[in-house]
């Protein structure tokens, strides 16, 4: 593919917002997975509730304030529990796809960057802890522009910083609604489905479907 690079997402996609959960999950019980889906569902809620009203909040207030949401919202309001819960998020799992990957990519000379709904400290952890730092040329966080995607200003921080059009850029993102803001932009989208969810947004496709990074 005629690229200069590949931009992914961030949670979700390169790191499983789940494993917090999941390493807690004796302690919790068999509703641990209902309590991370919540998680996941409000954090995202707020983002976007934030970027219509106008009032950016930085997205790990909003990851906490989700999960307080999400432990009420099940029974288990425990302030020790969202502490060891949130500390668990700085250090999220990469899934066991994304080194060999984009070990690959830089190998055949791509550019790689990570652009996120994420914090820039949150992103430093994660990538830090995932082994994947040095293989990821930038970082792009919505932070800059203090708004949340599906912003087009928060798309839009790639093509200026890399000075390209979205057209030869390659955007790879697990959340359907991400490939259909980044469509819609004109980058080169691939959808992971990992998990066969169904399609939607159809009037803005995925340029390719994957459910493995090591399809691309």
């Amino acid at each position: 593919m005629a690229k200069i690079g590949y931009v992914f997402d961030a949670y979700g996609t390169l790191f499983d917002v789940h494993a917090a959960m999941r390493k807690l999950a004796d302690d919790i019980g068999p509703d641990h997975t209902a309590i991370s889906e919540t998680w996941r569902v409000k954090q995202l809620e707020y983002s976007w509730v934030r970027s219509l009203m106008g009032s950016y909040k930085e997205f790990w207030k909003l990851t906490g304030e989700a999960l307080e949401y999400a432990l009420k919202r099940h029974g288990r309001d425990d302030e020790k529990l969202h502490a060891k819960l949130m500390e668990l998020y700085w250090t999220l799992d990469a899934f066991d796809d994304v080194v060999p990957t984009l070990e690959r990519l830089r190998d055949d000379g791509y550019r790689i960057a990570i652009l996120s709904n994420g914090s820039p400290d949150m992103l430093q952890a994660a990538t830090e802890h995932s082994g994947i730092a040095a293989l990821v040329d930038d970082i792009f966080s919505v932070d800059a522009v203090k708004v949340f995607k599906t912003s087009p200003d928060v798309y839009r921080m790639v093509t200026d910083a890399w000075d390209s059009k979205a057209k030869k850029i390659g955007f790879v993102s697990s959340n359907r609604w991400d490939i259909a803001a980044t469509s819609k932009f004109e980058f080169k989208t691939v959808w992971l489905n990992r998990s066969g969810a169904v399609e939607e947004y159809q009037n803005y496709p995925p340029g390719k479907v994957i459910s493995s990074l090591g399809e691309l």
